[in-house]
């Protein structure tokens, strides 16, 4: 087995990153260092707790660290419209069978940058506001990050408002301080993961496996696919599973259609907050600063995903 990449997870559980988290513990792939928790899908509060539920389900024990309550300079808008009232309604989960750490989320990340002899990846799978903390916070460790491969925004679409995705619209001005940041950067925005569809017969496929993690898996996405088989006629029963791509192409670039492109977020538009201004056809002659994911091979994206959860609890 090669060397397991060392990763830091910032995430707001949340359906999709309830999955994303099985896929990194389920592949074997990582040296999952912590779990930062930001506030996006639902509250700080509710969030945090999800993940300690995912965690113990999976049995997973490694530091969990409380994020930000809310963005830079913004209210906080939570996703509970497809994310339920707890952020992760329907499995009956677990109770936490531990506790996060003292430390706040960019603290965390700063001690064990500062630890590592090497290079840590970060993934990000809810607003960047922890993320944006840490670099505000701490601009000498900048270096010791190898890659940040995050869920957010689009190049052709948004979900919030036509052009903006939900975790760049919370806090897009935490979006731009990372973009900025000259750390190198994977997008995995709307554009791929609104293609990383699951539909009933894959989760009936979860279901059969006949662990506690596929079971929840299914629950999870039985849940999920409400919102999308409400809102989102044009899936055909599909619901997208926008997390687990940030992790799957770090295992599989292969897997995705990428383009190097300019990235900047767009933070005081009338009509274009929190867009990710992608140069997607070079017009400013700027330097890329993001490998910006556009498609994906579903088949081999799932089977990443089904056969991490097979080897969990």
């Amino acid at each position: 087995m090669a060397d397991k990449i060392p990763i830091i997870i910032d995430c707001d559980p949340g359906h999709d990153d309830a999955l994303m988290l099985m896929l990194a513990f389920g592949s074997e792939m990582f040296d999952i260092k912590a779990i930062t928790i930001s506030a996006g899908n639902q509250t700080q509060d509710k969030t945090l707790t999800n993940a300690l539920k995912i965690l113990t389900l999976i049995g997973a024990n490694v530091p969990v660290y409380r994020g930000e309550e809310k963005p830079l300079f913004r209210e906080l808008i939570v996703a509970d419209y497809a994310h339920g009232e707890s952020g992760l309604d329907s499995p009956s989960l677990p109770a936490p069978g531990f506790l996060p750490q003292p430390e706040s989320a960019a603290d965390g990340i700063a001690q064990i940058l500062a630890a590592s002899e090497n290079k840590t990846t970060i993934v990000p799978t809810g607003p960047l506001t922890n993320i944006a903390v840490f670099l505000q916070r701490y601009p000498h460790l900048k270096d010791k990050i190898e890659r940040i491969s995050l869920m957010g925004g689009g190049i052709f679409r948004g979900n919030m408002t036509p052009l903006a995705e939900f975790n760049i619209y919370v806090d897009p001005e935490a979006a731009a301080v990372v973009f900025r940041s000259g750390v190198p950067i994977t997008m995995c925005g709307l554009d791929v993961t609104m293609k990383a569809l699951v539909f009933q017969k894959d989760i009936e496929l979860f279901r059969s496996l006949g662990n506690k993690s596929g079971k929840v898996a299914a629950e999870l996405m039985d849940f999920f696919s409400i919102y999308y088989r409400e809102n989102h006629p044009e899936l055909e029963g599909g619901a997208a599973l926008h997390d687990p791509c940030a992790v799957t192409w770090l295992m599989n670039p292969g897997i995705f259609k990428t383009k190097s492109c300019y990235v900047d977020v767009e933070t005081t538009g009338e009509l274009t907050t929190g867009v990710t201004v992608v140069d997607f056809y070079h017009v400013l002659q700027k330097d890329p600063n993001v490998i910006v994911a556009y498609d994906l091979d579903r088949d081999a994206w799932l089977d990443l995903i089904f056969n991490a959860v097979k080897n969990l609890p």
